[in-house]
């Protein structure tokens, strides 16, 4: 059986996964579980509120600081820190009076980066629902500009280094590993100190239209190798076209120098 070659697009996203799977979603799941916010007499005798009842979010800040204090401690040293900060409701809102606000997350929701947290009155004589905003931050050791670089520069061993940043605050995957960076080209200009992400290298081009590539089809328990003719540029993060020895026409995943990986 063939190992299979280092996919650069896994490498550099498997930490964000692991990270958010481990802190991310437990620390907004038990939010959820365990907020359950009712509104004071005060606020029930009143006809209307603008905003939610009164120490709502007091209450949402001190329960969520609380669970990202305690997820930064249950991890080891070292390990990536969570810290949500939760934003205010549309001022221009009035909602009516409500005994038992329930918090949930919204379908197709990811607790990561700018996200929001739903509020729904289940007691009251009005049932509403309304949006509240919230940023999840994940700081972690992770590559930052350690110059400035001009767009289209070649990144050399000293244009980078090892920081703390917010992991989460680009919907680009953070880079973690230097090899994967120093002598790559830059898509954009860069500031120092600035947290280096995929998109701001210019994609690879692994083969060119014409050329002799190996193709590989992996599955479990078993690797095959053949080859074929480049239909396509080989172009990191696009799909190319391969053409076998038999003419069938093979679209796969550009993984490395002269080399297709097919999709099982």
């Amino acid at each position: 059986m063939q190992s299979r070659p280092p996919c650069h697009a896994q490498t550099e996203r498997s930490p964000l996964l692991a990270t958010l799977a481990r802190l991310a979603l437990p620390l907004v799941g038990a939010l959820l579980g365990l907020l359950v916010l009712v509104a004071s007499p005060a606020d029930a005798q009143e006809a209307t509120v603008s905003g939610p009842p009164s120490g709502i979010d007091a209450m949402l800040e001190q329960q969520v600081r609380q669970l990202a204090l305690d997820g930064s401690q249950a991890t080891t040293p070292g390990a990536p820190r969570v810290e949500v900060l939760v934003g205010q409701l549309d001022p221009r809102l009035r909602l009516a009076p409500c005994q038992r606000i329930e918090p949930y997350l919204p379908e197709g929701t990811r607790p990561w980066g700018k996200s929001r947290i739903g509020l729904r009155c289940t007691q009251g004589s009005v049932k509403w629902n309304v949006y509240l905003p919230i940023t999840v931050k994940v700081y972690g050791r992770a590559l930052v500009a350690a110059n400035a670089v001009a767009s289209g520069s070649v990144i050399g061993a000293a244009d980078v280094a090892q920081a703390d940043v917010d992991l989460a605050e680009d919907s680009s995957a953070p880079l973690v590993d230097a090899e994967m960076v120093v002598g790559r080209t830059a898509a954009r200009a860069l500031k120092a100190g600035q947290s280096l992400r995929a998109g701001h290298l210019k994609p690879r081009q692994y083969f060119a239209a014409g050329e002799l590539v190996t193709v590989l089809a992996q599955g479990p328990g078993f690797s095959v190798a053949s080859e074929g003719q480049a239909l396509t540029n080989g172009i990191e993060g696009q799909l190319a076209r391969v053409r076998t020895e038999s003419g069938r026409v093979l679209t796969g995943q550009p993984t490395g120098d002269r080399r297709l990986e097919l999709g099982m």
